[in-house]
């Protein structure tokens, strides 16, 4: 049987709400009564009871965390930071998964039903209309990898996708490519429109030939078959795909087509997920700093559910290329 707070009184010898104010955070009781409680507590093997709590507080400390990227390697990794991080922090992690779902009132509806203090948007797919969909209805808010803008609707972290973009392009140059594509996610991603952006820009300024293709997800499968697709014509020198998950789907269809990476065919993706490194993949990649992101992220939640009404900014932080096997060395001078 689950003991009771009213066992933990009559054994400490104190009444129900001082037993209670011990267990609620922030709230007044001498230290000799918490003492007398924590050893009943003890003793009897009590637990207090999250949701009561949530009760006499207004706050259930559940935090929504919501996506639609369940199928990419990349955000197990994501969700396994956040949820580990928000559990440190004294929250509940709520993973919610948005896939095929269009309609953000629903996606409110169904989160006020757990009360959460707080969402977190962890998808560059999701459109930004879901952030601003809880914000405009008093939900506090955080978008994690998300588009940037020098005043946004909601709060922000991630990096910025039009600078990746350039430093791919870069990357290209310096290995001495001049027709070089793109293979990115689903035109409608706002990732996919800013490293495209940014990788075209560079690229044409370096005088180089640009081609842009879109794979129908952020999947293997997808990769798979849009590189299959490309090699029915004249294929770039080197592609800058969209994630890592679509260049190793590149990768298994260029090796399975005959073609050797990089002698024949370059690739370069972006995240630095943890497959990317396996060997057999040995995959040249642009690291997000995915931790950090997700460390600045539950920080910054912090902030904004001790102040709601803090007004929405945006982090963003540096990438840099992880030098694997994927394209040709740099040209050397």
């Amino acid at each position: 049987m689950r003991v009771t707070l009213r066992e933990v009184a009559e054994k400490a010898g104190v009444s129900r709400s001082a037993v209670s104010r011990t267990f609620t955070e922030g709230a007044s009781v001498s230290p000799k009564t918490r003492a007398k409680v924590m050893k009943a507590a003890e003793a009897l093997g009590y637990q207090p009871n999250a949701l009561a709590s949530s009760l006499t507080t207004g706050r259930t400390k559940l935090i929504g965390l919501i996506s639609n990227n369940f199928k990419n390697p990349f955000f197990l990794e994501v969700f396994d930071l956040f949820t580990r991080g928000l559990q440190e922090a004294g929250l509940r992690p709520l993973l919610v998964n948005l896939t095929d779902e269009t309609d953000p009132e629903q996606s409110l509806r169904m989160l006020r039903q757990y009360s959460v203090d707080a969402v977190i948007v962890a998808s560059s797919t999701l459109p930004t209309s879901f952030a601003t969909a809880f914000r405009v209805a008093g939900v506090p808010v955080l978008h994690c990898f998300a588009r940037a803008s020098d005043n946004p609707d909601v709060h922000v972290v991630g990096i910025n996708n039009v600078a990746a973009g350039r430093l791919a392009a870069r990357e290209m140059k310096a290995r001495g490519y001049s027709k070089v594509g793109f293979l990115g996610g689903p035109d409608s991603a706002t990732s996919t429109q800013d490293r495209l952006q940014g990788f075209a820009q560079e690229a044409q300024a370096q005088g180089m030939q640009v081609t842009a293709t879109h794979a129908r997800s952020y999947s293997f499968a997808a990769g798979r078959a849009a590189m299959l697709s490309l090699l029915k014509h004249t294929p770039a020198e080197a592609y800058f795909c969209g994630d890592d998950v679509i260049s190793i789907g590149a990768l298994s269809a260029l090796r399975d087509s005959g073609l050797r990476v990089p002698e024949d065919i370059g690739l370069l993706g972006v995240n630095d997920m943890e497959m990317a490194g396996w060997n057999g993949i040995d995959l040249t990649t642009i690291r997000q700093p995915v931790k950090q992101i997700v460390e600045a992220a539950i920080a910054q939640l912090g902030l904004l559910l001790e102040d709601p009404q803090r007004p929405p900014e945006a982090r963003l932080f540096s990438c840099e290329v992880v030098e694997r096997a994927t394209l040709r060395p740099p040209v050397q001078e």
